[in-house]
């Protein structure tokens, strides 16, 4: 999963040098924390969120076939 969110969140960047994923693994769920350089921000969130919100719907799909819950948090 980590994998699939950095080759999404890189091929949506100018600057995929500064794209890096972190896991955190919980007992029921898993988080993956986001991170990119500050001026491609809006590129990853899209606008009003959607493309947010696109990534955040492949990743439960992907999710379900493996019987887990991932969340994704974009940080600044």
């Amino acid at each position: 999963m980590k994998q699939l969110i950095e080759d999404i969140a890189k091929a949506l960047v100018d600057v995929p040098e500064q794209v890096s994923v972190q896991e955190l693994s919980g007992e029921q769920a898993t988080v993956l924390e986001l991170k990119v350089a500050p001026g491609d921000l809006g590129k990853v969130i899209g606008k009003q969120g959607r493309t947010a919100r696109s990534i955040r719907t492949i990743l439960g799909a992907a999710g379900m076939k493996l019987n887990r819950r991932f969340t994704l948090e974009i940080l600044e």
